[in-house]
């Protein structure tokens, strides 16, 4: 099949914007009226269906193959092989949906980081947070309908970003899914462990780190008082939840680079992917670490504020560590260097390339899968360690 001209699209009820290269449209991509492509960096691979509930606006986005967007706004993201969006969708920068990841209708996300399988359902914001678990569209991490993860607090810093499941074990595709039931929020910066239950209506406001556990979120206490709006009270758990965050993000774009660039790129298209993936992630990590650099630079108030307020010593000087310490943290997150273990990248050269980038990973063998996670955690554990 040949290569449809901008000319004959707009015939069809669908506008492609003059700085799109059409070589970069797959010859079977199907564009329902009602669609527009804009964007020098978009890339359309094969079996893509775009538009098919609603109009769709793509804009410099990168799809793999067999992706299906059925209708809303996307721009400046990445959606790997069988990826899926339902209507009224809203999709921001920094957004990666990796193999047959995706959501139901009206969905909201930006710098999110959806591993494979992960499933939304409908009426969804869910933004600043990486999601794994899950071995199959089978058996997959799931948020239930009418879900938010509050990234936003009253002190208006969005040091937030919430890691349910991880990437040293996530991106092996073997872990227990994750359940967010429906109708329900959880609060960043936040930790939920592989094979964690949230019950439906509720508020999780706390760390999940035991795994395979079902969490019924308390209601908190009725009434009114006194709160003096900037002012932190035990920030440790912040910190660490970022540096946690961050530590995964440099491991998966690590691994984008030592793994799925030698295992995925088939074609032009591909490698659009990868590209688009690595600068979603470069882009996440700069937003996590001016975010809590902001975090940095508001405690100056706080510590002041509970110096003149009776404050306890130990969270006046912790606040006044984090804040005097953070442009030295700030240079080592920006410097810091993460080569791959020889062991590792001697084992994928012989690993034998599947079909797909998800029957590649679920083929390789135990004591690969063990030195790559011992190698990613490592990663993420430099990075945490960075705050005692």
């Amino acid at each position: 099949m040949r290569h449809r001209k901008k000319d004959e699209w707009l015939k069809m009820g669908v506008v492609i914007g003059e700085e799109v290269d059409p070589s970069r449209m797959a010859k079977d991509v199907i564009l329902h009226p009602g669609c527009r492509i804009q964007g020098a960096k978009t890339s359309i691979g094969s079996g893509c269906v775009i538009g098919a509930e609603a109009p769709a606006m793509i804009q410099n986005c990168q799809l793999g193959r067999n992706v299906k967007l059925k209708g809303g706004y996307f721009s400046d993201s990445t959606f790997f092989d069988g990826a899926n969006m339902g209507s009224g969708a809203h999709i921001r920068a920094g957004t990666i949906l990796e193999e047959e990841a995706g959501g139901a209708h009206t969905v909201g996300l930006k710098q999110t980081l959806l591993l494979p399988f992960v499933t939304l359902g409908s009426l969804i914001n869910f933004c600043d947070l990486l999601m794994a678990g899950g071995t199959s569209r089978k058996d997959h991490s799931e948020v239930g309908s009418s879900y938010i993860h509050f990234n936003y607090t009253p002190h208006q810093d969005k040091a937030t970003a919430s890691l349910i499941g991880d990437v040293p074990q996530g991106v092996f595709l073997a872990q227990k899914p994750i359940f967010l039931g429906g109708q329900g929020g959880l609060v960043g910066p936040a930790r939920i462990a592989y094979g964690s239950v949230v019950a439906a209506g509720g508020i999780c406001r706390k760390d999940l780190f035991e795994e395979n556990k079902l969490h019924i979120p308390a209601t908190p206490k009725q009434g009114t008082r006194s709160y003096e709006i900037g002012v932190y009270r035990g920030i440790d758990r912040i910190v660490k939840n970022n540096l946690v965050y961050i530590g995964n993000i440099m491991a998966l774009r690590e691994w984008y680079r030592k793994v799925r660039r030698p295992l995925m790129c088939r074609d032009t298209f591909d490698k659009a992917c990868l590209n688009g993936g690595l600068k979603n992630l470069d882009l996440v990590l700069a937003e996590r670490i001016k975010r809590l650099g902001d975090f940095a630079a508001k405690l100056e108030y706080s510590f002041h504020y509970l110096e003149a307020h009776g404050g306890s010593e130990e969270m006046i000087e912790t606040q006044k560590r984090f804040h005097a310490g953070w442009p030295t943290l700030k240079n080592e997150l920006e410097q810091m260097t993460l080569p791959a273990p020889s062991a590792f990248l001697q084992r994928l050269e012989n690993i034998h390339q599947e079909e797909s980038y998800i029957q590649t990973i679920q083929s390789l063998k135990e004591d690969a899968r063990e030195v790559g996670q011992l190698w990613l955690q490592s990663i993420v554990d430099k990075i945490a360690q960075l705050w005692r």
